[in-house]
């Protein structure tokens, strides 16, 4: 006889134990020559080795399904007991599509054709560069393919990064201390992370760093290894800083470079460190540029006859 002891790594425990320890309580149905015992944040199970090692096996993949789908019910549970071996959710519900099961049953996904080369580029390559207009879900399907890198434990961290550049505006006469004139900034990618991650969980990340957020400046001197890293309107981004970006690139490292060319605010005399990227790196293996347009917009139907507005010679 030996004993198996899991932590449970969730903010309630009472999602994996269920109300009145209902879960735990069909797990022992499950496994009847077992002593299970759940209590505070953890599981105890006692009892023959070849037992524990099943109970081991099928206790992971409860976790790995709260983990990806943010939900784990007695009926998930009756089915991953009858599932042979690791096969993804994904491949069993035929959802291979789906990057984030997110908050409220949001089913985050790729959309358009661009969207969907823009997720198996970021498979294939450690460096993306997603450029297009606004409204063609670049930084959305960004941070869901950060997100579904965290929760399938491929990196430790995810930072997201902006330029503070002002788009018409100046941030020096904004109101508040440093944080709370870069916030605004950063509020669209905390934006996509609330549809992707519970409120709760995302706060916890936040606290921990596992998701960072800050502005490009902040980047300087780090060496980013065991992350998902997104650079979100690199439109913005000088010349040298964006060089400054590209090699704090470290060890195990995904890179994802948002931007939309048309809509440079940095000063005249400052060029584009966006616009200088693909003649410098399009010939390098492992660097790939996917091209998004106004097919590829998801918001409003307008938002993809004012591109075309301004964009009167593209068909």
């Amino acid at each position: 006889m030996r004993e198996l002891i899991f932590q449970i790594d969730v903010l309630n425990p009472v999602e994996i134990f269920g109300v009145n320890n209902s879960k735990i309580n069909l797990i022992k149905k499950h496994f009847p020559k077992l002593k299970i015992i759940a209590r505070g944040d953890t599981v105890k199970a006692v009892g023959e080795e070849n037992e524990l090692t099943v109970f081991e096996q099928k206790f992971k993949l409860f976790i790995e399904h709260f983990n990806q789908f943010n939900l784990l019910t007695e009926s998930n549970i009756d089915e991953l007991m009858e599932r042979n071996g690791g096969t993804t959710i994904n491949e069993v519900n035929g959802n291979g599509d789906i990057l984030v099961h997110g908050t409220n049953g949001v089913l985050v996904k790729a959309r358009t054709v661009n969207q969907r080369k823009l997720v198996k580029s970021s498979e294939q390559n450690d460096m993306v560069f997603a450029i297009g207009p606004a409204g063609t879900g670049k930084t959305y399907t960004a941070v869901a393919l950060a997100v579904r890198a965290i929760k399938n434990r491929e990196v430790k961290r995810i930072i997201l990064t902006r330029p503070a550049v002002e788009a018409g505006e100046n941030l020096g006469f904004l109101p508040g201390d440093l944080k709370e004139k870069l916030d605004p900034y950063i509020q669209p990618l905390y934006d996509a992370l609330r549809d992707m991650i519970p409120f709760d969980k995302l706060n916890t990340f936040l606290e921990k760093g596992i998701i960072q957020i800050a502005p490009l400046a902040f980047m300087r001197g780090r060496t980013l290894d065991n992350a998902y890293v997104i650079l979100d309107e690199a439109q913005n981004a000088t010349q040298n800083q964006l060089k400054m970006f590209l090699t704090r690139m470290g060890k195990n490292a995904k890179f994802i470079i948002t931007g939309d060319i048309t809509q440079v605010d940095l000063p005249k005399n400052q060029p584009s460190g966006l616009l200088q990227a693909e003649k410098l790196f399009k010939k390098i293996k492992g660097i790939d540029f996917i091209f998004l347009d106004e097919k590829d917009v998801v918001r409003h139907k307008l938002v993809k006859q004012i591109i075309k507005a301004y964009n009167p010679t593209q068909k």
